[in-house]
Order: structure tokens, then C-alpha cells, then sequence
């Protein structure tokens, strides 16, 4: 049996190989080098876009502008077509109501927007201390129909309140008479228009509708050969207009 040699104390064995190499640290920038070619060799293989070059860019750019710039004119041109189409005409007018004011609203809250716009339309009248028939279709529905049938084929969007009729001639809605009352243009047709000699209604209180004197505001009357029957004196709501306004 052989004897191993021991190791003299303080000494560590080691064991060379081939295969393993260091580099030092002046070869560090070659390394860095080599890497960066190698990326720029990957780049250089990949399929450029044709806007890649600042030839194609430009006109890649302009033709994009173009573009945007016809279908932003053929916008405003239809859009400006539509308001023509929904432009209301000057011939809409009302028989009977050359002397007066009359204004379509609601007094209901349930569309806020649109219950403000009748309120400041309502105000700016007012000011003008001429005679205004103010016809809510709250109070009664047959203001509604009355007024599609005024305006029925001859305004292509929704009917929305309120809508104004100055001297018996058409002008509008809300935006409308508060664009004619900024410029001072409004002043000039209600001035027109004979003063009213009266204030609010003692009768009605400015209301313009008071109980049905037949029914008394419930819409039923009773007979004992037909029994309940609806009241045909007044709306659905129990109401007739007020004989004093009118």
C-alpha cells in the first residue's frame, strides 16, 4: 500500500487548468466594443419603414395633414348644411297675434336645463312691460299640439321649449332671444308692440288658468243617468284658461 504525501502546512493545493482564462482589466474596453458591434451588426439587418427617412417622414406628415384638413372641411360643411336645413323660416307666424307676445314653456323641473331657459326667457320679456300670452304645456297639453302644429315640417330637430313668437312672427328659442336682447336687437321688435296696462292678474294671480267652475278641478262630473263622465269644459288637469287674460 502506497503512502500519500501530505501537504506541507500553509500551503494550498491547486489545480491549473487549460480551458480557464482571465481577462484584465485594459481588456475591459474591448469587451464593451465588441458588444456595441454586435448590436449595431442586429440593427443593421432589421427592414427599415418606409417613413423611417426623413424624405419619406416629410411627406408621410403632409399627406396625414391633408388628410385631416378635407375631412375637417367636409365636417364644417355639413354641419353648416344641417343648420341651414334647421334654420326656421321667417314665413312662421301666428293669425290674430300681431300685437302681442306669445311664449310656448314649461314650468315643470324635471329637465333642469330646460326649465331655466324658459324661466330667463320668461324674465327678459317681462321687462318690457308688453302684453305676453304665456302658455305653458304643463298646464295643458293642447299647447303641445298647437305648437307641433305651428312648427310641424318646417323644423327639422326636436321642438324644445321654450319657444318665442314676437309680434306673430317666429324667433326662436332660448339662445335665440338672448342673443337679440345682448346686441340690443330685441328691444327694437318689442318696442313695437303696444305697452300692456296691466300687472298681474287678480284673478288668477299670473297663473293664466283658474278651476273649472263645472268640475271643480277634478275633470269628472256625475249625473245619475250616465254616472262619472270627463268634464269637456276644461284640460286634463281640471283647468280653463283665465277669462280675464284673455
Amino acid at each position: 500500500m502506497w503512502l500519500q504525501r501530505a501537504n506541507p502546512p500553509g500551503r494550498v493545493r491547486t489545480s491549473s487548468s487549460s480551458n480557464f482564462s482571465t481577462s484584465s482589466f485594459k481588456d475591459i474596453q474591448k469587451l464593451f466594443s465588441s458588444d456595441e458591434d454586435s448590436n449595431n451588426l442586429h440593427r443593421s439587418h432589421k427592414p427599415k419603414h418606409p417613413s423611417d427617412s426623413p424624405r419619406a417622414s416629410i411627406f408621410h406628415r403632409v399627406r396625414l395633414a391633408n388628410s385631416l384638413l378635407r375631412a375637417w372641411s367636409t365636417h364644417l360643411n355639413s354641419s353648416r348644411l344641417n343648420a341651414a336645413e334647421s334654420e326656421p323660416p321667417s314665413s312662421i307666424t301666428i293669425p290674430g297675434a300681431e300685437t302681442r307676445i306669445i311664449v310656448y314653456f314649461t314650468s315643470l323641473r324635471i329637465v333642469r336645463s330646460t326649465f331655466e331657459d324658459c324661466q330667463a326667457v320668461r324674465s327678459i320679456l317681462r321687462g318690457f312691460r308688453v302684453v305676453i300670452d304665456e302658455r305653458d304645456v304643463s298646464m295643458d297639453c293642447k299647447f303641445m299640439d298647437e305648437l307641433q302644429g305651428i312648427l310641424a315640417n318646417k323644423i327639422k330637430d326636436n321642438i324644445t321649449l321654450p319657444r318665442v313668437f314676437i309680434g306673430g312672427r317666429y324667433f326662436g328659442g332660448a339662445e335665440e332671444v338672448k342673443q337679440l336682447h345682448e346686441v340690443g336687437e330685441l328691444k327694437k321688435v318689442v318696442g313695437k308692440l303696444p305697452a300692456a296696462d296691466h300687472g298681474v292678474c287678480e284673478l288668477c294671480g299670473g297663473y293664466r288658468f283658474i278651476l273649472c267652475d263645472e268640475c271643480s278641478g277634478s275633470h269628472k262630473c256625475y249625473t245619475e243617468k250616465s254616472g262619472f263622465r270627463t268634464c269637456a269644459a276644461c284640460n286634463e288637469n281640471g283647468l280653463i284658461r283665465c277669462p280675464s287674460c284673455l
